[in-house]
């Protein structure tokens, strides 16, 4: 019923003999040599399923790897590669229409992320399951950090947009991009199980309400009428407690890194092993060509440097769209900002879920939420800290509050281990409402704003009593 030479191919590598006239040579050595499913000689130190059979770089083929990508909707994203030189050479020639810099250096983000996700996984392939899947998810955060990082260089005015963006990206991982998973999934399939590792929502939740206790001090405080702290010592309090809890949630990060890749390695390594033979289309994939370890360096060196002049450039328009187009800091920092930030690392995730990888999704999806709690955040408000900007973890309370029933949520879908395409759905539509209610969210004042306001009322009572 089956060909041996089909079963064979769906293997990840084969151990193939020498020629004999190597045979002596090869037991002196006590070595025989592995060839992977593509018959390429494997590379110490290289997994079979990234090994090329190259090495160096080749140009033709490298462009053609990167432009097949990952997936036919990874594909069409490199479609857009013509808007990236457009968006850079309309910042410098007429740097006075705006809107248009916005857009198309909106639009621009997209295949430079693509390409950051591509040469991301092909280098994940090189090396062992789990340290490849947190490689791949660090290096799909790096746009985001980007952005980030040139937010904070901006200074004050910038701080609402990055606290709401912080909370935007895992609202965007944890609801649309799960949400998409689970209804692409549906589409084929009655049901979808994964791994219990995924199904207990608590160790994500511990480490993202962790985020909130700053405001929940805040709040607490502002509306008690018990307890009385000056305003002044109350922002300062915040600030210190925001900057020791980005020192707590960094010590977090290399433990969850630890665990998972020392001491739980075994589990995730399982998990991730019998995922890739749930592959549908495993043995097409495993027959395309793979960049070699030079080109993947290549590649995401040239998409970092893409990402990041876009990154300055569309942040530099951010201040006009939100003052001049209405658009508030909430709508723009929890839906804008994550929304092309994550979009390319969403297209990968959803097409393992439409191959049936459905704890290879929920990898990246929950691994992408745990990253902006507990690296990228704590990094924004240390890099803050040393600017000397007031930038802290007091969230708005409509931001904070949007978390914790995303968590409740998605808790109450992964509980059970199973998804179907209406848990999808109800996923999507939830993020489709808070969407909503963050495009109406008034903004709140600008710490610049309301010290010139409170310096203008300072000189007209000055007038006043002279």
């Amino acid at each position: 019923m089956f060909d041996r030479n089909d079963r064979a191919s769906s293997e990840p590598y084969t151990v193939e003999p020498k020629p004999s006239h190597q045979a002596s040579s090869s037991s002196r050595d006590g070595q025989i040599p592995m060839f992977n499913h593509n018959g390429h000689k494997v590379t110490k130190g290289i997994h079979p399923d990234g090994e090329s059979g190259r090495k160096g770089l080749h140009p033709f083929r490298f462009l053609k790897i990167c432009f097949r990508s990952t997936c036919t909707a990874s594909r069409y994203a490199n479609l857009l590669w013509p808007v990236v030189p457009a968006a850079i050479a309309i910042h410098f020639a007429r740097s006075d229409l705006h809107l248009w810099i916005f857009i198309l250096n909106f639009i621009a983000m997209i295949p430079a992320a693509n390409l950051i996700g591509f040469a991301g996984q092909e280098l994940a392939r090189k090396l062992p399951k789990v340290f490849g899947i947190i490689l791949e998810t660090t290096l799909g955060s790096v746009v985001e950090i980007v952005l980030f990082m040139v937010l904070i260089r901006k200074g004050e005015t910038s701080i609402p947009v990055i606290k709401a963006a912080i909370l935007g990206s895992i609202l965007a991982n944890l609801l649309l991009c799960l949400g998409l998973c689970f209804f692409v999934g549906g589409l084929r399939r009655h049901e979808q199980e994964f791994h219990e590792a995924h199904r207990s929502p608590l160790p994500n939740t511990a480490r993202i309400v962790a985020l909130v206790v700053p405001a929940a001090y805040s709040t607490a405080l502002s509306g008690s009428s018990t307890l009385t702290v000056p305003q002044a010592v109350l922002d300062d309090n915040i600030l210190k407690i925001s900057r020791a809890t980005a020192i707590v949630l960094l010590v977090a990060y290399c433990i969850y890194i630890f665990f998972q890749m020392r001491s739980h390695h075994s589990i995730y390594d399982e998990v991730l092993e019998g995922d890739e033979h749930k592959d549908e289309d495993r043995h097409v994939d495993l027959k395309k060509d793979k960049l070699t370890l030079t080109e993947c360096v290549i590649a995401l060196l040239f998409a970092l440097a893409c990402v990041s002049l876009i990154a300055v450039f569309l942040v530099e328009q951010i201040e006009f769209i939100v003052g001049e187009r209405g658009i508030s800091d909430a709508f723009m920092g929890l839906i804008l900002v994550p929304l092309v930030e994550k979009a390319a690392e969403h297209l990968t995730t959803v097409d393992e879920a439409w191959d049936n990888q459905t704890n290879f999704a929920l990898s990246h999806v929950l691994g992408a939420s745990i990253q902006t709690a507990l690296l990228n955040t704590p990094l924004v408000v240390l890099v803050g800290w040393g600017l000397g900007h007031h930038m802290d973890l007091n969230f708005e309370i409509f931001d904070a509050i949007v978390l914790i029933l995303a968590i409740l949520v998605v808790g109450n879908f992964l509980r059970d281990g199973k998804s179907n395409y209406l848990e999808g759905v109800l996923c999507v539509l939830v993020y489709i409402t808070i969407a909503t209610a963050a495009f109406f969210y008034p903004n709140p004042p600008h710490p610049e704003s309301t010290a010139a306001a409170s310096g203008t009322a300072a000189a007209r009572l000055l007038l006043a009593k002279t």
